[in-house]
């Protein structure tokens, strides 16, 4: 039988076993070019590899890094995109609901 002191003690380990399970899943999943999510906006982990013919609006020089909807910052390797929950963008990447920061 539990008590309830023991009971108020395990609250605070599972708060925070739940959120370092949480941070490891948002550090390690990077998207995959392949994800239909992704393929449907054109998303390239190498902004360079972009197909010009099938997205015109790509421009040299623009990267998820310098992107509106990045929140991390331009010299991060990667870093969350609100597109890919819970997942990584490149910051050299670049898809088709690239917009540039202000």
């Amino acid at each position: 039988m539990t008590s309830r002191r023991s009971f108020i003690q395990i609250i605070p380990l599972a708060g925070t076993l739940a959120l370092l399970a949480q941070a490891a899943h948002a550090d390690g999943a990077k998207v995959d070019e392949k994800d239909p999510q992704a393929a449907a906006l054109g998303y390239v982990a190498d902004a360079t590899k972009t197909d010009k013919a099938k997205f015109p609006r790509y421009a040299a020089g623009q990267t998820c890094g310098t992107c509106q909807l990045y929140p991390g910052k331009p010299a991060d390797a990667s870093g969350p995109c609100p597109l890919f929950a819970g997942k990584q963008v490149a910051a050299k990447g670049w898809c088709s609901a690239y917009a540039k920061k202000a």
